[in-house]
Parts: structure tokens; sequence; C-alpha cells
């Protein structure tokens, strides 16, 4: 069986990840490790699959997480390193951070002054996250670099005589970016922070990098690592999210209807809202397999998800035949950033999530229901 094939045999919506895919993404991943000994993490934020963490875990050193939710699963389903920043953490939850995380690393010098006998109790190893104030992208909505941002300590609230007992620093700056940005960044920690580095034992480059992405750079990042690992002796650690599932996923969908109002719009089973938010929140246009831009080809169609949300909207797209109640479409790259951010607005149904293993067969993980929709409200 092809991929292509497995599309027409699933229940829709249906996300359904290529494991061939997923494992040539790790083998890069795992050759940056190899090349610079430099530990990469699995950033659950933009793909928690726990189903393929046991894979993840044969290439990678860990997981990262965002708070204890996230830092329980790969604690359980991962068991390796396992690492947490958040920008703020709970008192009723800090207990079960600690026993949970090997590497705790914290917002802000209040953070740290309020956690940190708690923490060197436990035997963990701390960072602290820095801003260098160096934006190299677009997107203000995942710039923690922007002005007043809220993520990181910049320079001029820096305090080193409250560095005792921390052993890293921490930087994300980037969002689906190349070496060069990160590059750029360096330039700018050092330039702010150089100094600090000499006392660490570990400096974390944070997530952004598309390192698995045709045209990325991965010399570069080497050089980039081997330079600071040279320079100033520490650990350096990456936590990408896209990078680890970046177009190994898909997300197929069924035409419900197709309604001209002016413009031929064709309803799906498949939500933007709902089932690939960041449509919305970024915005981008996710690709379609077989399908062009508006007017590339000759029948145009707008799509969008069954909801009540006049937004719910992917985008227009051509074709080469006219489309047909029950028809399927294929949307590209839906590993990341979809299973983590979907609801069910409007009471949708989430996705199915399945899996195109190595050896061509489909295996379906889960499947959701009225009660998965019941037990998120009261």
């Amino acid at each position: 069986m092809r991929i292509n094939d497995a599309f027409f045999e699933l229940p829709t919506p249906c996300y359904i990840v290529d494991e061939e895919r997923l494992i040539k993404n790790l083998e890069i991943l795992d050759a940056v490790q190899r090349r610079t000994g430099c530990h990469i993490l699995l950033a659950q934020k933009a793909f928690s699959m726990f189903s393929l963490y046991p894979l993840i875990g044969k290439y990678l050193s860990g997981t990262t997480a965002s708070g204890l939710f996230e830092a329980r699963l790969g604690y359980e389903k991962m068991g390796k390193e396992n690492h947490v920043f958040s920008t703020a953490y709970l008192e009723n939850e800090f207990d079960q951070m600690v026993s949970l995380c090997d590497h705790i690393i914290f917002n802000s010098f209040n953070q740290w002054a309020k956690y940190k006998d708690q923490a060197l109790a436990a035997g963990r190893s701390c960072g602290m996250r820095i801003n260098p104030e160096c934006s190299t992208q677009e997107h203000a909505i995942y710039d923690p670099c922007a002005p007043g941002s809220r993520m990181g300590v910049t320079l001029n609230q820096f305090k080193p005589e409250l560095l005792e007992g921390l052993e890293g620093l921490h930087f994300h700056t980037l969002c689906e970016q190349n070496a060069d940005a990160l590059e750029e960044t360096i330039m700018a920690v050092e330039d702010q922070f150089g100094c600090y580095l000499y006392q660490m034992k570990w400096l974390n480059f944070g997530g952004g990098h598309h390192i698995t992405r045709k045209d990325y750079d991965v010399e570069k990042l080497i050089a980039c690592i081997k330079y600071i690992q040279d320079k100033y002796k520490v650990k350096v650690y990456l936590e990408p999210g896209e990078a680890v599932a970046l177009d190994s996923g898909f997300l197929v969908s069924t035409v419900l209807d197709i309604v001209d109002n002016g413009i031929q719009n064709a309803i799906l089973d498949a939500s933007a809202a709902c089932h690939m938010p960041d449509v919305l929140e970024m915005p981008y246009r996710p690709e379609i397999i077989g399908a062009g831009l508006a007017g590339e080809k000759p029948f145009t169609y707008r799509l969008g998800g069954a909801t009540c949300l006049a937004g719910d909207i992917m985008g227009d797209y051509s074709f080469d035949r006219q489309l047909e109640i029950g028809d399927r479409l294929v949307f590209c790259d839906m590993a990341i950033y979809t299973m983590v951010k979907n609801n069910t607005f409007n009471g949708m149904n989430l996705p199915s999530i399945a899996i195109f293993t190595e050896a061509k067969n489909i295996r379906m993980v889960k499947q959701f229901g009225y009660e998965d929709f019941k037990n998120r409200l009261s």
C-alpha cells in the first residue's frame, strides 16, 4: 500500500502520520547530535503524539515541556531527559514538576528566588531564560523578542549577583527559521550575556529551528553548536518541535457540500478553526495534494469547515476537475500544531489519529466521539 492509497481507507476527518517520513526527520536530527555531541529534545508543544514517543526516543535525547501536563507526558511516555520552561510556575504544581523534570528553566529572577531552594534540594539542574532582544522574524504572535515581550530576562533586568545555583541559560527567539537567524541570535547573546556563559554548564538554543526542511543549512547549525561548545565549554541543547514531524503528517477530509453564493464554496468535515487553528492564527495556507492556487487550475473553490464561524476558511484552491460531494481532500504538513491545538468548538468531533507504518500498513491509534466533547465541559 502507498500513503496515497491509505487516504481512501480512513474515516474522516483523520490525521495520519507517515512513520517513514518521521524517521527521515529523526535521522537528520540524530546526525546533528552525533556530529556535535549536543542534545536535541522534542518540544511537545508542537507535537505530542505519544504513541510515537518510543520511536522518537530511539533518536532524540528526551523531551521538553511548557507545563505540568506536558512534563508528565514526557516522563511517562519517553522517560529520557525531561526539561521544562514556564513563564510562571504554579505553587500547587511545583512539587510534581520537581519530581518529573531533571532540568527546570525559569523566566525571571523572581521565580528563581521563589523556587530555588526547592529545585536545588531535589538535585535539579536549573537555568534562566534570557531575551537578547534580537528579532529575526515577522510573525509577531511567535516573536519572543518583540518589544515588551514577557519571555525571558533582558540585559537591563539581568541580575548577575543572583546567578549562584544556576547551571544554564536558555534562549528561544526563532520560528520556522534557518541557521542564519540562529547565527545572528548567537552574536546578540554573546554580546549581551557572553561573559556569564563561562560560569554555565549548558546553553539551550530553544526551538524554531527548521532543521529538517530541504533548504536548511545543517552545516551552519553544526558550526554554531561547535563554536559555542568549544569557546564556553558548555553542553548545547536544542528543542525543535516542528522539525521533528515536519512534512510527516496529513489531514484527510471529505467534501460534504458545494454552495455557490457568488463563488464556489466547498464545505468540508475538517475545520480550520477546530482542526488546524494555526491556519487562522499565523495565518498561512496549507498545501493540498493535487490542488493549486486560485485560478491556477480550471476549477477554483473556497474551502471551509462545517462550523457556524464565518471565517472558518482554509483558503481558495483550484483543481483539475470540478469537486463533487464525497471527494477526499488531503492537507499536508498536518502533524505539527494541529493535534496539540485542536478543539471541539460547535461540538465538532476531533479527527481520528492514525499512523502509516514503515511496513506500509495503517494503524488506527485513536478515534473520538461525544464523550470526548462532553468531558471537556461540566
